[in-house]
């Protein structure tokens, strides 16, 4: 049973860790906390509802398709909310604020669009297969939100560590104006993450979707919520964190579902984060800055 609830929690996990993986690039880069992505996410997986149901696409097509939607409303939220706040001095909660204006305009647009009602994929979408290793028994389902998430977010670690346009990100996280000096195109990198991680967030959206058989325009709100916690849990910035991050909250609200009740589990979910925060202040690989002075 414990094994099992393992493999729950990790097809669960590995959801929040893509969606929180593309929120902490985000911040690591652009030094913002973007409260667009949960609105970003709702879109995704919209886009990839509309792909399958209306045009017949496979699951892989319509991940790509969600990434595509979701990565041009990204570069948008970018280049209309916070592109015109890095060109003038801002107070920190500026870009914040107008994320969050962006994310209410993209909300009321889809609830007027789709309404309030919950839709779902089509029954057969996924075949309703399951396989047995040892005493654990996973869905092919599970396996599929498993492989696309770790997938993606292997591509993403490979890319930052092995290509110049990562190069490129790792220099404007370390600092923005050295990055300038040695003629990285500074502006560019920020709308090329900005697409990058609002498409991993549209992906993250289709497959929480097929988790939990329910597309809504209020998803949003909660998996913010949880993206949040998941990024200050493994660390500002840190990608590795992210991962790791979600993956202990999809463990926590698995784990106190299984064996505890499921009106508890916000509760314990989170109680457990602020457990070890108290442990660990800087999350789990975040770097307490020293005060100079």
């Amino acid at each position: 049973m414990f094994l099992q609830q393992i493999a729950n929690a990790l097809a669960l996990g590995s959801v929040y860790a893509l969606f929180a993986i593309g929120f902490t690039l985000i911040f690591g880069v652009l030094e913002v906390i973007t409260l667009a992505h949960g609105a970003v996410f709702m879109v995704g997986a919209f886009a990839g509802l509309i792909a399958v149901t209306r045009f017949n696409l496979g699951i892989i097509p319509a991940i790509l398709t969600s990434m595509l939607a979701s990565g041009l409303l990204g570069f948008i939220i970018d280049f209309v909310a916070v592109r015109p706040l890095r060109k003038k001095k801002y107070h920190h909660l500026a870009p914040m604020i107008a994320t969050i204006g962006c994310a209410t305009i993209i909300t009321s647009i889809s609830q007027g669009i789709f309404g309030a009602e919950a839709y779902r994929f089509p029954f057969d979408f996924v075949p309703t297969k399951s396989y047995e290793i040892g005493d654990i028994q996973l869905t092919l389902l599970q396996l599929v939100i498993i492989g696309i998430s770790f997938s993606l977010m292997i591509m993403l670690i490979l890319l930052l560590k092995r290509t110049k346009w990562g190069k490129a990100v790792r220099a404007v996280a370390e600092n923005r104006r050295t990055a300038a000096l040695l003629g990285i195109p500074v502006e560019r990198v920020f709308q090329i993450t900005s697409f990058t991680s609002s498409a991993l967030g549209g992906a993250a959206g289709v497959l929480t979707g097929l988790n939990f058989n329910a597309i809504h325009t209020y998803m949003g709100g909660p998996i913010l919520h949880r993206g949040i916690a998941v990024i200050i849990l493994g660390g500002m910035g840190d990608i590795r964190g992210a991962m790791a991050g979600g993956l202990i909250l999809g463990f926590s609200e698995i784990m106190s579902v299984a064996y505890i009740s499921s009106d508890f589990r916000d509760a314990i979910s989170f109680g457990l984060l602020f457990l070890i925060l108290l442990i660990r202040p800087s999350g789990i690989f975040g770097k307490v800055p020293e005060r100079k002075g």
